[in-house]
């Protein structure tokens, strides 16, 4: 079983995963090592693989019996994602969030790893290896950053303001052409609109505060799982666009993040339906 005493060593993981794989690839990677998946902008690098590979073997060497779901993994065995809400011990992996940054040089990446025991994340981590700043959560006991000299802070997410006074994204990469142009129009009713093409960066700023509401709807484990708990324990709402609970397992139905449910209700409305 998984104890929260435990989240010390799952944090040393993947620090040593990305002290030893991913940070001295930054902005060194041959183009031999960047390859394809199912388009120019769906990558995979030598160093989601092997950082991957490194958290894999060494979370299995203490819990022998846990279901590890890494992103690269399941390229090759899909079959993982169908056995994550009957797990009793899964881990759930996002080697590199934000490949695309990290092969072109952009300092907008994490690792995202989600602890989720019995169909429930109990523990999540989000970890900036340029700065070596890491977001952790446990259910229940709140969230904090802890940075790379050590100093441990508690988060929390923004305050509640008008739509007009807003800022946030919807990530519209995965929908289609009609529905990117409606949604991007609807975004212009908020103060400003981003986008960095990274789950871990967009939940490291609305679980910090820093924006108000991040969207999605393609839901993939591995970005969502340990952002989620992070949001959710540093004080905010995060639920399905139908307003249902995200469960590990749960793959459709779009998901927005924002400080409370009356702004969460504001930006379903006002951007994702109008």
């Amino acid at each position: 079983m998984f104890h929260d005493r435990d989240l010390e060593t799952v944090l040393t993981i993947v620090k040593d995963a990305a002290a030893l794989e991913i940070r001295p690839r930054f902005r060194r990677l041959a183009d031999s090592a960047i390859t394809e998946k199912k388009s120019s902008i769906d990558l995979v690098t030598e160093a989601d693989l092997l950082s991957e590979q490194r958290m894999t073997e060494a979370l299995k060497a203490l819990w022998p019996k846990a279901l590890i779901v890494g992103e690269e993994a399941t390229e090759t065995n899909p079959g993982l994602l169908d056995a994550l809400k009957e797990a009793e011990l899964a881990f759930v992996i996002d080697p590199v969030d934000g490949t695309f940054n990290f092969q072109a040089g952009l300092p907008t990446y994490g690792t995202n790893m989600a602890v989720v025991v019995k169909g429930e994340t109990v523990a999540g981590i989000i970890h900036d290896s340029v700065l070596g700043d890491t977001l952790v959560a446990t259910k229940g006991a709140g969230a904090r950053m802890l940075r790379a000299d050590g100093v441990s802070t508690p988060i929390a997410v923004a305050g509640a303001v008008e739509l007009s006074s807003m800022v946030g994204t919807i990530s519209i990469n995965d929908i289609v052409y009609e529905e990117k142009k409606r949604i991007a129009a609807n975004l212009a009713k908020t103060r400003m609109a981003f986008a960095y093409n990274c789950s871990a960066y967009e939940y490291w700023l609305v679980a910090t505060g820093k924006v108000h509401f991040i969207g999605h709807y393609k839901l993939m484990p591995w970005d969502h799982l340990a952002g989620v708990l992070i949001h959710q324990e540093a004080g905010g709402v995060t639920a399905r666009f139908d307003g249902s609970p995200y469960r590990p397992g749960d793959l459709t139905g779009g998901i927005l993040s924002a400080p409370d449910r009356e702004s969460w209700t504001m930006v379903l409305q006002n951007i994702v339906l109008a």
